[in-house]
């Protein structure tokens, strides 16, 4: 039975916030209502490119969004063509033909490394990841390497991958014949595959973006991919944050010319607009599939909406030019934070690094990023933390920024560590 509580006689109504946190600790997450308080308590109600406004009117510049506003938010043309899309034919059978479908994946395939050519579309990056794991199952390959510090998801399967452990413990027993390597250690990887030769799926990331954009030695994904070959496995690559021109090229795959069995995209596929995300496989790694068109379905994927988005979206990229875009703001940004960060937080900094537009400035205590990323709250940016690396806040700027954008961005960044520097003087002996 539900009770209507009545407000007090000459009580004062709870503000929109107030009833937003209740609704979210009735309903959602009691833990995440905290986070948010931590935050102010901000409600974003609206965004256009690279900013967001929250109901009090103030407007953030989002450098966060895990990776999926490569393009900003609600560009026009992928909004235009969800529009044209949403009043014609927005969901389909999944009986008949669908042309949206069928040109999203020319789009996709068009920007691919050759030899990629089989889609399968999902909604979430956790789904791409097991269309992937399947995949390899299905071909035979019942062992996985995942990397230690590598992010691919919380369903099962994709959890089994993630190394770690804090994610992993509620949930064990996991998927079993699963093993984590270090990231970037070709020896320890080669031992394996030569251990159970014809038996051994590689995932991994070609930057690992929740470890804190964790960048492998020079020749690490080529060597993965030699050993991957010499020892008859398969290889699967998480591009799902590091794609669509993230790291200045369409694929980190594309800066040692590695062509993996599957390519797992999304995040920006679906245009900062849908959630959409799809594996990419060759034509022999997709042959199960191929073979029986209902042996891994989804009532979702290829839903004609979000195929419209994800046209959308590759052909913007393309036209505007934002994998270019990507390694010019990069190239100013990288060296620029690096500087401010050097010079407000020399004690607590450990190193900015970052490739194209996935920066991470890593601090020398998880509890320190937190503080960070409230200062540049406060300064008005939005960043993120980093769920396999807590010690490093995160820039996944879009590449559309203007000069007056980037320019504000580095002002905020320079204000938030210089405040950050004295929150930390201010602070009590053994305060937190």
């Amino acid at each position: 039975m539900t009770v209507i509580q009545e407000a007090r006689p000459g009580a004062a109504a709870p503000s929109t916030e107030e009833e937003i946190l209740r609704l979210y600790r009735a309903h959602l997450s009691k833990g995440r209502a905290t986070l948010a308080e931590l935050f102010g308590s901000h409600m974003e109600v609206e965004s256009s490119g690279a900013w967001l406004t929250t109901s009090d009117g103030e407007r953030f510049l989002n450098a966060g969004g895990y990776g999926v506003f490569i393009m900003g938010a609600r560009h026009p043309r992928v909004v235009e063509a969800v529009q044209r899309q949403l009043h014609t034919h927005p969901a389909a059978t999944r009986i008949l033909l669908e042309p949206t479908a069928a040109r999203a994946a020319e789009a996709l395939v068009s920007v691919m490394p050759e030899g990629l050519d089989r889609v399968h579309f999902a909604l979430s990056g956790s789904e791409a990841v097991e269309t992937g794991l399947k995949l390899a199952r299905a071909n035979g390959f019942k062992r996985t390497v995942s990397m230690r510090g590598g992010y691919h998801g919380k369903t099962l399967g994709a959890l089994s991958a993630t190394a770690k452990d804090v994610y992993q413990q509620p949930f064990r027993p996991l998927v079993p014949d699963f093993l984590h390597l270090p990231f970037g250690d070709a020896d320890a990887l080669e031992a394996e595959l030569a251990a159970h030769p014809g038996e051994v799926c590689v995932i991994l990331e070609p930057v690992q973006g929740e470890g804190g954009v964790i960048i492998p030695p020079k020749g690490y994904l080529k060597r993965v991919e030699e050993l991957v070959r010499e020892y008859e496995g398969f290889l699967i690559l998480d591009e799902i944050q590091s794609g669509l021109g993230r790291l200045g090229e369409w694929w980190g795959a594309d800066i040692e010319g590695v062509v993996p069995d599957v390519m797992l995209t999304g995040k920006a596929l679906g245009g900062g607009v849908l959630p959409v995300s799809a594996a990419v496989a060759t034509r022999k790694a997709f042959r199960p599939f191929d073979k029986d068109p209902f042996l891994h379905t989804a009532t979702f994927s290829g839903q004609p909406l979000l195929m419209a988005a994800v046209q959308a979206s590759i052909e913007t990229i393309k036209e505007e030019r934002l994998v270019t875009k990507a390694v010019d703001l990069g190239g100013t940004l990288l060296p620029k934070l690096t500087e401010i960060a050097r010079r407000n937080i020399p004690d607590q900094l450990v190193e900015v690094r970052g490739r194209g537009l996935l920066i991470g400035v890593e601090l020398v205590e998880a509890g320190l990023a937190g503080e960070l990323l409230i200062e540049l709250f406060n300064h008005g940016i939005v960043a993120n933390h980093s769920m396999n690396g807590s010690a490093v806040v995160r820039f996944t700027p879009p590449a559309t920024l203007t000069d007056t954008e980037v320019q504000f961005l580095l002002d905020s960044f320079d204000k938030a560590t210089r405040d950050l520097i004295r929150g930390a003087a201010t602070m009590p002996e053994g305060g937190n």
